[in-house]
């Protein structure tokens, strides 16, 4: 021991000083809340652990629902010694330090397990200096990321790895840990004899959004609030003054933020007002970038409103234009607007797919040289190569439409733009008519 180690009195002291989300962390497999679907009874990661496989892991899921408690849990009962690694402070030197010191320990038959916390923050390079020690079994690698692992994890060490998607908590399960941590003399508020109304246990596993590490430490803000003016019950009073405001699960760059900007685009496009106000609110509440949400609101009424509804474009523009002048929170108002007539107007991607097919075509024809009618002739030397004969100036011809054919040769009676029955569109359906029926009494 050296003088720096601390005696068993002052780690006592320091579990005990401890947060209380990290005293009530799960001892056993008996303890630990949820993932029925990995620990249940005949389930993957459950039959792995009891048959002591060595299989490096990623448990992947959102903050707080026991990514490193688990990867300690197996350490456990694997009996293999617990190396905790954090992403966010260590480099490669560090990492070799570490393999090393397994290294040797292997040699004595000893084993390790190396847990990476936020593995996803490792570039490259850091990734795959794990590599020669994961395939050699020199240590046993357990990442954590609330990140997906298909894009932040390097594709040479995924594929040594089992991947574990874990999800977030039911309220039910939340409010199952609050009272254990009530009730838990040992580790938890037990000698304080503080209650909780149920609304409060409630409001608590609500706010939390399947993290329980949040939900347990506003208990132990509103157990010190309650203990602190003498009462003996929490209440839901007292859960809202410890919870202040609703921490959003949300990454600017990460899954959350495709995830949700997706149901918004597709609630919008299925005409259903609520969920898409529901889903802006999310982003623009969470601290989206506000003018993100206004590009992606502006496309939207290019994508699936179109022309059958067209004034669309110009609202969302104005909406764009009033969240740049007003910023947030009153922005968030016009854009808000915005979302509600979209989800309610006429929908149409007729233009949108006549675009598509006008690019597969470019991709797959030749470019063919402009046919000579439609090309301007400035000079004699053009005029001389025909260039402008035979053109039709629609202004000059009954029903200013001109019998004549605009696209290349090989298009010739291509047909892209096909108008839908929806909102203003249908009455661009019978303009085309209107005008097909000229062209063929001029023939």
């Amino acid at each position: 021991m050296s003088l720096f180690d601390a005696s068993p009195m002052a780690a006592a002291n320091t579990a005990r000083q401890a947060p209380l989300a990290e005293r009530m962390r799960p001892r056993t497999l008996a303890e630990y809340t949820g993932q029925e679907h990995l620990l249940g009874e005949g389930m993957p990661l459950r039959l792995a652990i009891e048959k002591d496989d060595a299989a490096s892991l990623i448990f992947w899921g959102p903050p707080g629902v026991g990514k490193t408690t688990l990867a300690k849990i197996i350490a456990q009962v694997t009996q293999a010694s617990f190396i905790e690694f954090s992403a966010v402070l260590s480099g490669i030197k560090e990492i070799k330090q570490v393999m090393v010191e397994a290294e040797k320990a292997a040699g004595f038959g000893s084993r390790t397990i190396l847990f990476v916390d936020e593995i996803h923050r490792f570039n490259k390079a850091q990734q795959d200096a794990f590599l020669p020690y994961v395939e050699r079994g020199t240590i046993r690698l357990i990442g954590a990321t609330t990140e997906n692992p298909s894009f932040e994890i390097n594709a040479a060490l995924l594929s040594r790895c089992r991947v574990y998607t874990l999800r977030a908590l039911t309220e039910e399960q939340v409010m199952g840990l609050l009272l254990r941590a009530l009730n838990d003399a040992e580790r938890g508020l037990g000698t304080l004899g503080v209650e909780a109304d149920e609304d409060a246990l409630a409001m608590m596993a609500s706010y939390a959004s399947g993290d329980a590490r949040n939900a347990l430490n506003a208990l132990e803000v509103a157990a010190k609030i309650a203990d602190g003016r003498g009462e003996r019950t929490i209440t839901k009073a007292m859960a809202a003054e410890a919870l202040q405001r609703r921490v959003l699960l949300y990454d600017k760059k990460g899954e959350q933020h495709y995830d949700i900007i997706s149901a918004l685009h597709k609630s919008v496009r299925n005409s259903d007002a609520d969920a898409a106000l529901y889903w802006l609110g999310r982003m623009l509440e969470a601290g989206e970038d506000p003018m993100y949400c206004a590009r992606r609101i502006v496309r939207m009424a290019v994508e699936d409103i179109g022309l059958a509804a067209p004034e669309a474009l110009n609202l969302c523009l104005s909406a764009r234009d009033a969240m740049h002048f007003l910023g947030q929170p009153e922005g968030g108002l016009a854009l808000a607007q915005a979302v509600v007539y979209l989800a309610l107007a006429p929908k149409s991607n007729a233009v949108y797919t006549a675009y598509g097919a006008v690019q597969a075509d470019i991709q797959a024809t030749a470019a063919e040289p402009v046919p000579l009618h439609l090309r301007n002739a400035p000079t004699k030397l053009m005029k001389s190569l025909d260039y402008g004969k035979d053109y039709q100036y629609a202004h000059d011809v009954e029903g200013r439409v001109a019998d004549m054919q605009c696209l290349p040769g090989s298009l010739a009676g291509r047909r892209y733009y096909q108008p839908t029955n929806e909102g203003r569109e249908k009455l661009l359906a019978q303009r085309m008519e209107e005008i097909a029926r000229i062209k063929t009494s001029k023939r």
